[in-house]
């Protein structure tokens, strides 16, 4: 048995705004597939043959031999999933959707796959095998939450094995946790893992540590919520601790974080990811009640506490690299020049900058379409690029404009960043 894995392509900022080249005087970034295929992969036994193909970087829709082609997508690149399904299954190969769109919209997906997986595919994945040796794939699978300490380290090496010179990525994604309590409007995470946070263990993440080092990456630490109060924050304690006792810094290129989890942290938290080599916070806004109120204009507070967050990074030594989201139900032809304003006073020196998109299975989608203002279903223009939605403040070519006038004005006197970014992390567009 053989089974091909796809990571679709998808289309991205720059492709959708190509002056954002001109603009931001960073390299564009390929950065690596998700985790989804890499943790499948290590779960198929090895008696069956594995392939994996990235559409990125080489179209997908050629001949196979594979007995099955498993997807794994996310919205912007649903509808590049849909074509290649289409063209797999006319040439009479089985095929498997999972991932976080098939799960917010199995209905939408079911269509075109013989089979797709609602959830985190570890906990069905050896039932899919075996349904498939037996020719009797079901439509439908719906996954349980799999018990983390289980699972194997994800075969990063399938990633690896596709690195050229034109694409060789320097941090590779290492998860802390899974699943997430809070409800963020514009967050896909409770429904696509589940209500309660679920740490790994340190030892499962301090290999997987190890094993990108041992082929010269390093680890991008993306999930913000590991730094909610208790489990989470003893594992990121426990963390840095180790690799500031192993006297192996600089294994962590960034840690994802946002300004309600800054705040939380207890400060000496924060200088323990510094001591373990943090250099950089990947720090997500739009999603938090500060970032959705601090640049409106009407709530000081809220916009005090977003550059007390700021300070704290500065004051633990680590950048706070920050994204904006533009085009809330709260935003106004204002709001950009206070998110501008609020960068020049906190001295932020590297931001991005993103259009609010109502994706799938979130709550502001759930909305949207209650209210009749969702106006695309195009689902390649959910890349934080395009307006798919009607704003309630501004015009679509409103927020479209703001976007680009963030990313040109932000970046406008930081051109000596042409030359500190080539052995940096860089846009990811």
């Amino acid at each position: 048995m053989k089974i091909l894995f796809v990571y679709p392509r998808f289309q991205r900022h720059a492709q959708a705004h190509p002056e954002l080249l001109e603009l931001v005087p960073m390299n564009e970034y390929l950065g690596s597939p998700s985790l989804g295929i890499a943790c499948l992969a290590a779960l198929t036994p090895p008696h069956i043959e594995v392939e994996f193909r990235d559409d990125r970087l080489e179209p997908a829709d050629r001949p196979t031999d594979a007995d099955l082609v498993a997807f794994s997508f996310f919205t912007p690149a649903a509808t590049r999933a849909l074509e290649l399904a289409r063209y797999f299954r006319e040439q009479g190969v089985a095929t498997v959707a999972g991932g976080i769109f098939p799960t917010a919209l199995p209905e939408v997906v079911a269509p075109h796959f013989d089979a797709v997986v609602e959830g985190e595919g570890e906990g069905v994945w050896q039932t899919v095998l075996d349904d498939l040796a037996a020719g009797a794939l079901k439509p439908r699978y719906r996954a349980p939450a799999p018990p983390l300490e289980s699972l194997p380290l994800p075969a990063i090496s399938l990633y690896l094995g596709r690195e050229t010179a034109a694409f060789r990525p320097d941090d590779y994604p290492v998860q802390l946790s899974r699943g997430c309590p809070l409800q963020c409007q514009a967050c896909i995470l409770p429904v696509s893992m589940g209500d309660t946070l679920r740490p790994f263990s340190l030892e499962q993440v301090v290999a997987q540590l190890r094993e990108l080092a041992t082929h010269g990456k390093r680890a991008c630490l993306t999930e913000d919520t590991s730094w909610l109060p208790g489990r989470g924050q003893r594992l990121l304690a426990a963390l840095f601790d180790r690799l500031a006792r192993d006297g192996t810094p600089g294994r962590i290129s960034y840690v994802g974080i946002s300004m309600p989890m800054i705040l939380s942290a207890p400060q000496q938290l924060l200088h323990a990811a510094r001591r373990a080599g943090v250099t950089m916070f990947y720090l997500v806004g739009g999603f938090d009640p500060i970032t959705t109120r601090a640049f409106t204009g009407k709530e000081p507070q809220a916009l005090e506490r977003a550059h007390r967050a700021i300070a704290r990074c500065h004051d633990a030594g680590i950048e706070p690299y920050t994204s904006f989201l533009y085009g809330l139900d709260s935003d106004d032809e204002g709001t950009t020049d206070r998110m501008l304003e609020f960068c020049a006073r906190s001295k932020i020196g590297k931001a991005e900058f993103a259009i609010f998109t109502p994706y799938p299975g979130t709550p502001a989608w759930r909305r949207l379409v209650q209210e009749e203002r969702i106006t695309s279903r195009d689902w390649q223009r959910y890349n934080d690029a395009n307006v798919v939605y009607r704003p309630a403040q501004l015009t679509a070519e409103q927020v479209t404009q703001g976007y680009l006038d963030l990313w040109r004005r932000f970046y406008a006197d930081k051109r000596h960043f042409l030359d500190a970014a080539q052995d940096e992390r860089t846009i990811q567009f």
